[in-house]
């Protein structure tokens, strides 16, 4: 019993260990790559690791109290062991999410609202001139991908006219926290860039609206700038972006 005891006990401080530097690399990789200090690779890869060490972790902590069981001395979890134990489930799920996402997402980085005639970039092309994806629409072989993984994502029409389309279009933009980089009301064109949650990455939107009768025709283009997978995000990005329109 006392060997046990003994055994939960390291099991435990392992565990605490494991989620501690899993956090701290999982912060320097996406921290890192935010503030421009680390490239893309080192900062998936250290991400990568993070989420190693996190269910290591998390596995490590679970087998120790189920074989504490309580006994005098067996490991307990105290605040920290709590706190570890949290983060590491929580933040395993949250790798497990997004490799789901990752799975069941098509390979692309650019959707539109018309893949016949999507939307063009214009003002937003110099902050595009580094980037890895070029501005061109990726063509036919995009346009079904897209169609088959969001059939929902078309044209948005509203009884209302562009020039109060472009309003709510800039009024929703900005409640989404993109950074507006051109209103032309003359155009009906705004565009805008996307900032990512976790990694920070850029993303370009374009709005473009036409005239239809006495309404007015919304069309919408999210591109990331790096990465041949988007994981859906550009898609969610339209949606909730025609959803406030």
């Amino acid at each position: 019993m006392a060997k046990q005891g003994r055994m939960s006990v390291l099991l435990g401080k392992i565990g605490v260990s494991a989620t501690a530097v899993g956090v701290l690399l999982a912060a320097g990789g996406i921290g890192g790559h935010r503030l421009e200090l680390l490239p893309l690779l080192p900062a998936f890869g250290g991400y990568a690791g993070s989420a190693l060490l996190l269910a290591l972790g998390a596995l490590v902590m679970l087998v120790a109290m189920i074989g504490a069981r309580g006994r005098l001395g067996g490991w307990k979890f105290n605040t920290a062991g709590w706190i570890a134990l949290v983060l590491s489930v929580g933040m395993t799920l949250n790798s497990l999410l997004w490799l789901r996402q990752g799975q069941v997402s098509p390979l692309i980085h650019d959707v539109t609202t018309d893949t016949v005639n999507p939307p063009l970039f214009v003002d937003l092309l110099p902050l595009r001139a580094a980037a890895p994806n070029p501005p061109e629409y990726a063509g036919p072989e995009a346009a079904k991908l897209q169609l088959e993984a969001y059939p929902e994502i078309t044209t948005l029409a509203l009884a209302v006219s562009p020039a109060v389309a472009l309003e709510r279009a800039e009024r929703a933009a900005g409640d989404l926290g993109w950074e507006i980089v051109t209103v032309a009301p003359g155009e009906g064109r705004l565009e805008a860039v996307a900032t990512t949650a976790w990694f920070g990455f850029k993303d370009d939107v374009v709005v473009r609206i036409t005239p239809d009768g006495a309404g007015a025709l919304v069309d919408v283009r999210s591109k990331s700038r790096v990465g041949l997978s988007d994981i859906g995000t550009n898609a969610r990005r339209i949606r909730h972006f025609l959803a406030r329109m």
